[in-house]
């Protein structure tokens, strides 16, 4: 903990001056970052590390599990902040980050007790359709490592689903403003994977490539059609 305080001087002495003029704008100006990121809570991945951002280009939401519930009556910190960062940010891109080895996973993958757990048991409910596609469409035979990947992509790809419920996001994506990313990061590799929409797998992110988006920006009106005819 000593270490770290002591990195807390090393911001003010050395960091902050020469970064003053992006804090003093941001602090005038407010926020207005570029995107959210809902990634996990695991010490090993930084979101701003690993899109090497500045102060005030990510807003994050941290949790185990880059968890995102469904939308429900009842509050919570994940809702909230997407609601925020969609209404009040207005955010474009959102991006649910998963990763190799993550701890929540590993619990799902392996059908851990988690009886003295309770919160923890009922936070990981929000990934079991993830844990039903690995247990019921994946061979039985695979590793313990494959099984681990597999249930943190299908996760990803549930979290995905679960963020289309939330209203301001839904009319965010119906507008064609706001477009979604699922990514996984491999941690032993030090490679980014982004879920491609139209394959539904995950791709490896490369410079000078074209981005593998989940759901692009696009107008999608279910009655676009109607109204067509309606005006011919």
């Amino acid at each position: 903990m000593n270490e770290l305080i002591g990195r807390v001087f090393s911001f003010e002495s050395q960091v902050f001056p020469n970064q003053s003029a992006l804090y003093n704008r941001l602090a005038s100006d407010g926020q207005s970052p570029k995107a959210l990121m809902i990634s996990c809570a695991d010490s090993r991945i930084v979101p701003e590390h690993i899109m090497q951002a500045d102060p005030g280009d990510l807003f994050v939401c941290r949790n185990a599990g880059n968890i995102v519930p469904p939308h429900a009556t009842q509050n919570g910190g994940v809702t909230s902040t997407v609601e925020y960062a969609v209404m009040v940010l207005g955010v474009r891109d959102i991006i649910v980050c998963g990763h190799s080895d993550c701890g929540a996973m590993k619990a799902l993958s392996t059908n851990a007790d988690l009886t003295s757990m309770p919160n923890v048991a009922a936070w990981l409910r929000h990934s079991h359709a993830a844990q039903k596609v690995c247990r019921e469409s994946y061979p039985d035979d695979l590793s313990d490592a494959a099984k681990l990947r597999n249930m943190a992509l299908e996760n990803i790809v549930v979290q995905l689903a679960h963020l289309r419920t939330h209203p301001s996001v839904a009319s965010g994506i119906a507008r064609g403003e706001i477009a979604l990313h699922g990514w996984y990061v491999d941690i032993h590799a030090g490679q980014v994977l982004g879920m491609d929409g139209e394959t539904g797998r995950f791709l490896p992110l490369r410079e000078g490539q074209p981005l593998p988006v989940a759901l692009p920006h696009a107008k999608r009106l279910a009655a676009d059609m109607v109204y067509a005819e309606a005006a011919e």
